[in-house]
């Protein structure tokens, strides 16, 4: 069976067969998990991995931003979030990656030279 992947929102779920979904077994399902490139791991790859431990972005971006002395709505509008972005951080649902992660770690060492930089 192919897999077809979709984002949630183009998921229509009252077209779901729910019964046949719960009677999916646990042999299914790892043959589904094998056939899909995306989650089938070889041994070797596994043996390989390495366990990363992101920092707490949650307590860094409440800190800077309590450092700053600025609202969540203020620090969002002052460097180019949103203020759901900032939330998301802070409240550990959302952890920042690539250049935002980079802008925040600038925010931090040069809070000023952003918000001249942005204003122009």
């Amino acid at each position: 069976m192919a897999i077809v992947r979709r984002k949630r929102a183009e998921v229509d779920l009252d077209t779901i067969d729910w019964t046949k979904l719960r009677q999916t077994t646990d042999a299914e399902i790892a043959v589904q998990i094998a056939q899909d490139g995306d989650t089938a791991f070889t041994d070797a790859e596994l043996a390989q991995a390495q366990l990363v431990h992101p920092g707490d972005a949650a307590r860094e971006v409440r800190g800077l931003r309590e450092r700053l002395g600025l609202s969540q709505a203020e620090f969002a509008r002052r460097f180019g979030f949103s203020v759901d972005t900032i939330r998301n951080y802070e409240q550990g649902h959302r952890q920042p990656t690539g250049p935002a992660r980079v802008l925040l770690r600038v925010i931090a060492a040069e809070p000023e030279a952003v918000t001249r930089a942005l204003a122009r």
